[in-house]
């Protein structure tokens, strides 16, 4: 009994030792301030490098649906860091807003890319992240988005995109990936027709890439998001084979 009763202290004594922390960040992208979410779980590696995980919002810009993932992604002792594309205090609140932003950088690759990387070195310099251990993880246009990153030859091990975006102007430049990849796509997606998909499967085959992919049946876009479209079943099912993924390759 006593035994236990110790096991139990120990228990209660670590749990109350973890801390969730979290932080607005101010960044740039040459003149363009920026400003993302960061979050990470005091206890966990303490003292030590930790993996760290990037996350690329969907068409509405960073918001609390990001933030959320941030801390769930720190709950499993990852450093999580949502990353802002549209600039700090540029956040659409309808579709036409949304649809404004997010193709104004679908139209500037160049342009895409350098608000994902400036990301991914705001990252970086977080203290006690590991630069060598960093994923990435992205929801429709930022599961696009996170594809570019890796094409742009990003340092970044494994990604993650939840019924993203696949085309891309420039599929040669998916010889310039380095990560491994899991795609997770809904079945029954109008905005990833199967030309979209038959075009990205052949680009990362041509380029010899490491990805697989998951199709859920029955699901529809954005079947992660809270909303007419949600689908509880596949959300679980995507965040849990993330989270393997993540596990296998960070």
């Amino acid at each position: 009994m006593r035994a236990i009763f110790a096991a139990l202290l120990g228990l209660t004594t670590g749990m109350a030792m973890a801390e969730m922390k979290t932080e607005k960040v101010e960044y740039r992208d040459g003149d363009t301030v920026l400003e993302g979410y960061y979050a990470y779980d005091d206890a966990a590696y303490k003292g030590e490098k930790r993996p760290a995980i990037l996350i690329v919002h969907d068409w509405n810009g960073l918001d609390g649906y990001e933030e959320r993932r941030a801390r769930e992604l720190a709950a499993l002792g990852y450093a999580a860091f949502a990353v802002d594309i549209y600039g700090k205090g540029v956040r659409p609140t309808n579709n036409a807003e949304s649809g404004a932003q997010a193709g104004k950088y679908r139209a500037d690759i160049d342009l895409f890319r350098s608000r994902l990387n400036a990301g991914l070195e705001a990252l970086k310099a977080r203290p006690g992240v590991d630069p060598a251990r960093i994923g990435a993880i992205g929801y429709c246009f930022g599961g696009g988005g996170v594809l570019e990153l890796l094409r742009s030859g990003a340092a970044v091990k494994a990604a993650v995109t939840f019924h993203g975006s696949l085309a891309t102007p420039r599929p040669a430049d998916a010889a310039n990936i380095k990560a491994k990849i899991l795609i997770q796509h809904a079945s029954q997606d109008p905005s990833v027709p199967l030309t979209q998909l038959g075009d990205f499967i052949k680009e990362m085959g041509d380029a010899k890439v490491d990805y697989r992919m998951i199709m859920y049946n029955l699901a529809v876009h954005p079947f992660t998001v809270p909303g007419p479209q949600y689908n509880e079943v596949a959300d679980k099912r995507s965040w849990a084979a993330m989270k393997e993924f993540f596990l296998e390759n960070l």
